[in-house]
């Protein structure tokens, strides 16, 4: 290049450098003005439009129906069939908030601080080989393949052994990896015809004969064929189906007698491991529980109503099932009047998210609890922002997500460890503030209800009386653990 025109280039791009920053200058100093002048144009025009003219009307109409349910409308009308609503209801149900502990200090001492708390459960202790965990918090069951992916299995697997605790299979078939890398691993046995074979069975810690899902009843689950290409296909033998169906109704179980000949061929199968069953609360929680206990059942697993899913009818998530603290303080006290609450293993699940309820419905007479939803959130952490605000996170974690190959499970083991591991110390925390040094000294006792409701749910007396008042009221009672 001819060396003259070097210093008009230089001054050619000096000036545009110039310009630009006069033009950043000008639309600095002017950015107050041009702001108030376009909001002044925008708040006249709303002030003075007619109601059915006006922007706002959208305003006024969502505060009468629900963003969420405005959505949801506009899918249904755009599908014209059933929608799938990932990680449950969103409606609020009663809850563990209505309940606070007794702190000891003076009447009852603490425990000190430097004393270890027992914190392990033991899940089936009449079986011939009961399960044993260090934490009382474990993973609840989400399937390879129809919900999650590889990626995320195995983190689980992995995360919950660090923790010394279980994951569970769910629906799904049993993936090698997860079994690889699990400390103790429960095989869920759902309805459709995959991980059934002995060799598989022989594979689990426990074995959890799955009825029904707080999210979804007991309805029947229809996966296109397209969701489950690959490797989840191949282990479900299911290659080539259009449709892929989880029956509403375990075929081998049509009366009580059913599935008492089905616990006995599991545990012969399995040499003696703990069996149990999966259930949601129905209003008959009783009559069902009293049909797991006449098949002789090492634990019950009950999911409450506030439980997630990884997609499930709205109508099902908001509108069927117990909530979960109104399940398992039936369950508790059904299992106490039977004579059974110290032989069968009593596992709750449903929207736990906090140390806190976890310990309380330990307290109301849960064994252990089971989480998916807070799990998966906690597990994922930052990650998350690999997919929003363009997609939603499940894309990450679910297995025909179109970002799952961005999830880190090396990343996603070590948070779900922590996440065990903080919660579990909050908890052991609580223990030695109300002067104890091991999970199985916590009861109902330890409880006051903060309003009446939650008082007759859970039969815990109000804060406002004295145990001695509550006594003569008649609000106390022994529903979960004394």
């Amino acid at each position: 290049m001819d060396g003259r025109w070097i210093p008009f280039f230089i001054g050619s791009f000096a000036g545009t450098i110039l310009a630009a920053l006069c033009l950043g200058l000008i639309l600095f100093l002017g950015f107050k003005s041009i702001t108030q002048w376009l909001l002044g144009r925008f708040m006249k025009r709303l002030m003075s439009d007619r109601y059915p003219e006006n922007i706002f009307e959208m305003v006024s109409a969502m505060t009468k129906v629900s963003p969420r349910i405005v959505l949801e409308n506009s899918l249904r009308a755009a599908s014209g069939q059933a929608i799938e609503r990932p990680f449950g209801s969103p409606r609020k149900f009663l809850n563990f908030d209505g309940l606070i502990f007794s702190p000891a200090q003076l009447a009852v001492l603490p425990a000190h601080e430097d004393e270890e708390v027992d914190m392990s459960i033991t899940i089936g202790p009449m079986a011939k080989k009961p399960l044993k965990l260090d934490i009382p918090v474990m993973a609840g069951a989400m399937g390879f393949g129809i919900g999650i992916s590889e990626s995320v299995k195995i983190a689980i697997a992995k995360g919950t052994a660090a923790a010394g605790t279980l994951t569970n299979t769910g629906e799904g078939p049993l993936l090698p990896e997860e079994r690889q890398f699990a400390k103790h691993l429960v095989i869920q046995y759902n309805s459709g015809p995959w991980a059934k074979e002995p060799e598989t069975l022989k594979q689990a810690d426990a074995i959890e004969i799955h009825f029904g899902q707080g999210a979804t009843a007991a309805a029947a689950s229809f996966i296109p064929a397209e969701y489950l290409k690959g490797k989840a296909s191949k282990l479900m033998g299911v290659e080539g189906e259009e449709m892929v169906v989880i029956p509403s109704r375990q075929p081998e179980v049509n009366n009580k007698d059913d599935l008492l000949k089905l616990v006995d061929k599991l545990r012969t199968i399995t040499g003696g491991v703990p069996i149990g069953v999966k259930i949601c609360a129905s209003v008959i929680l009783e009559q069902d529980l009293e049909i797991a206990i006449q098949a002789g059942v090492d634990f019950i697993s009950i999911d409450g109503g506030q439980a997630g899913t990884k997609g499930g009818p709205p109508i099902l998530e908001d509108d069927f099932g117990l909530p979960t603290i109104y399940a398992l303080t039936r369950a508790a006290r059904y299992l106490q009047e039977r004579g059974v609450k110290d032989k069968i293993t009593l596992l709750s699940g449903g929207g736990y998210s906090n140390p806190g309820e976890c310990l309380k419905a330990i307290a109301l007479g849960a064994d252990g609890i089971f989480m998916g939803t807070s799990m998966l959130w906690a597990m994922t952490h930052d990650q998350v922002t690999k997919a929003i605000p363009w997609e939603p996170p499940t894309m990450l974690t679910n297995y025909p997500g179109t970002l799952k190959d961005k999830f880190n499970p090396d990343e996603a083991t070590q948070y779900l460890t922590n996440f065990f591991l903080a919660f579990v110390d909050e908890m052991e925390i609580a223990l030695l503030a109300m002067g104890k040094t091991s999970l199985s000294e916590v009861s109902i006792n330890d409880l006051a209800a903060l309003d009446e409701l939650t008082s007759k749910v859970t039969r815990v007396p109000l804060a406002y009386q004295s145990p001695s008042e509550g006594e003569e009221g008649g609000a106390t009672g022994q529903a979960g653990k004394e």
